[in-house]
């Protein structure tokens, strides 16, 4: 196996704006990503924001001059609870312990977390709605896979539905619009296309199907249209409507005629800035080279994108029957992304603070002064979108992939993604547990976590805090679940909700595991912890602000897609709240 020297870890983090910072560790899976030099990760294609990146100032003389340890170290213990001693080097504090805790906070290179939309493909591969569910309850198109969940808007739930490999919209009434988007409105540039067929050439008036963006609501938004002539002559017109008033940004142009019932059509849009770029084909041949459309236009600077359906007033033979076998966004950007800045870099001790500032403690926290090998946020950034990979040259999980971007899970006939994704189903091997308990690997879980497995991947395998096989209620190894890791994870709890309200967690850090009762009708429990996540730090808005592994967004994520990653406000995860625990 080949390492890599500091030098060469410290120069790559000079050269590159948005590097992921690769290093050396105890754990073997963390020394075999030392043989990988730390890589820039690409910005989607058409478009210039990277996915995920964190970013670092050049490391100089001056900073390190700045951090430079002196012969005498000052340990103080700080008022509050949990316990906690501040070590401090001609007054300038250069560690944070916790009594009971084994992870460390330090300052280091300042550095920017940001995270941004990533690609997705929804080939509709489920069965909706579920006839077993109240009416209230049923989704109509469910979630799309890395792109949240669906809103279907129309004249009657019932004209909305999913068989595999197909989301269907039946236009049982004419001149009635039927909209269908994926609910982020945050989308400024973006590359989506989609694949859909009628069933029947229309007879009396058109029918059309488009392709949406810039969607701030049925009244206002852009389409590419494609409208089916009763003639079997296919044109393509892209619109804005602004308070209902419908403008052609361009003439309409005849693509094709003599279209039979059922020829799939790819509609492609390309918007960066005030350009929008059209084009649109027979889903059977290749994609022309040249775009249909290529205009500008300021009036919607963001907004979804999604899908907008309808019968024209007259169409005589309907129901008429759209199938859109793919929805696919291969590239996009929010108009903000979510960032956090700040120089805490946060490290793990080989065995829990006792509150005692030992000559072998003080050893330690002197080794990690200036070090910029990964620590818990580092590790638990290189599994967001765009993360590059890396495989392990050694030990259990050699030739495994122990870092790069991950999914959640696989999905079930509802389109909606199992949990169970373990750290070692990610790298798709079986594991024997301390207590000798063996899990075998699942196929159908590689490069996927749940947000358990998310934690044990990044605390546990990466930085050596010690695993459990299951619920494990000793307090010395971290369990499988978020429930068992609220109750039994070892070191302290920071803090706790009274039932009435979230904790305020005055003492938050960053590295805290922060657990939620976010969504117990999901494992019929009621009032537990269903997810966790790690806490990151404040955003650029002054929000608190974790990083955990979703279902909604399909794995790792910072942002705010299927809900805000935020511990502030009135979201989904700032009022399930329920423990904030320490390592």
């Amino acid at each position: 196996m080949t390492t890599t020297s500091r030098r060469g870890l410290l120069a790559a983090f000079t050269v590159s704006a948005a590097a992921l910072p690769l290093g050396v560790s105890a754990a073997p899976a963390a020394r075999a990503a030392a043989a990988a030099a730390p890589a820039p990760l690409a910005a989607p294609s058409g478009l210039t924001s990277p996915r995920s990146s964190v970013t670092t100032a050049p490391l100089d003389a001056s900073w390190f001059t700045g951090v430079t340890l002196g012969a005498a170290l000052t340990a103080t213990v700080l008022p509050g609870t949990p316990a906690r001693t501040e070590v401090t080097s001609g007054g300038r504090r250069v560690a944070l312990l916790t009594h009971g805790a084994r992870t460390v906070v330090l300052p280091g290179p300042e550095r920017t977390f940001t995270e941004n939309k990533k690609p997705f493909a929804d080939d509709f591969g489920r069965t909706l709605p579920d006839p077993a569910l109240p009416e209230g309850e049923r989704q109509y198109w469910g979630s799309s896979p890395g792109g949240g969940s669906w809103s279907t808007l129309g004249p009657a739930a019932a004209d909305w539905s999913v068989t595999p490999g197909a989301g269907l919209v039946a236009l049982t009434t004419d001149y009635a619009s039927r909209h269908a988007t994926v609910r982020d409105d945050r989308i400024t540039d973006v590359d989506v296309r989609s694949t859909a067929a009628f069933d029947k050439v229309p007879a009396g008036q058109a029918c059309s199907y488009a392709l949406s963006f810039g969607y701030q609501d049925t009244h206002n938004h852009y389409r590419a249209r494609l409208s089916f002539l009763t003639t079997g002559a296919v044109e393509l017109r892209v619109e804005k409507e602004v308070a209902d008033a419908v403008t052609q940004l361009v003439p309409a142009q005849t693509l094709a005629t003599g279209v039979a019932a059922g020829t799939p059509w790819t509609i492609r849009v390309v918007r960066e800035g005030n350009r929008i770029r059209v084009k649109a084909w027979r889903a059977s041949g290749a994609e022309p080279s040249a775009w249909a459309v290529d205009t500008s236009d300021p009036v919607f600077s963001r907004g979804r994108v999604g899908l907008r359906v309808l019968a024209g007033d007259g169409c005589t033979n309907l129901p008429v029957t759209l199938a859109v076998s793919r929805f696919q966004v291969d590239a996009a950007a929010w108009d903000a992304p979510p960032a956090v800045t700040h120089g805490d870099w946060v490290r793990v001790l080989p065995e829990p603070f006792d509150g005692s500032w030992t000559p072998a403690v003080e050893q330690t926290v002197r080794g990690w002064a200036g070090s910029t090998a990964p620590d818990v946020l580092a590790f638990a950034a290189m599994f967001l979108p765009g993360a590059p990979d890396v495989v392990c040259g050694a030990g259990p999980a050699a030739g495994s992939r122990v870092l790069g971007a991950s999914g959640y899970g696989y999905l079930d006939p509802r389109g909606l993604r199992y949990e169970g994704a373990d750290f070692h189903e990610y790298m798709g091997i079986g594991w024997t547990f301390p207590d000798g308990t063996r899990t075998g690997p699942s196929q159908r879980q590689v490069g996927n976590l749940d947000c358990s497995g998310y934690t044990r991947m990044v605390f546990g395998h990466h930085l050596g805090v010690p695993l459990a096989a299951g619920e494990d209620t000793s307090g010395t190894r971290l369990p499988r679940r978020s429930r068992d890791m609220a109750l039994h994870a070892p070191g302290v709890r920071v803090d706790r909700t009274d039932g009435t309200a979230p904790p305020a967690a005055a003492q938050l850090q960053p590295g805290d595991l922060v657990l939620f009762n976010a969504d117990s009708g999901d494992d019929g429990q009621s009032a537990t912890v269903d997810h966790v996540g790690i806490y990151l730090g404040r955003d650029t808005a002054g929000g608190r602000r974790f990083l955990s592994s979703r279902k909604t967004v399909d794995g790792p994520t910072m942002a705010d897609l299927g809900g805000a990653s935020l511990l502030d406000g009135t979201g989904t995860y700032a009022r399930t709240l329920h423990t904030v625990h320490r390592l």
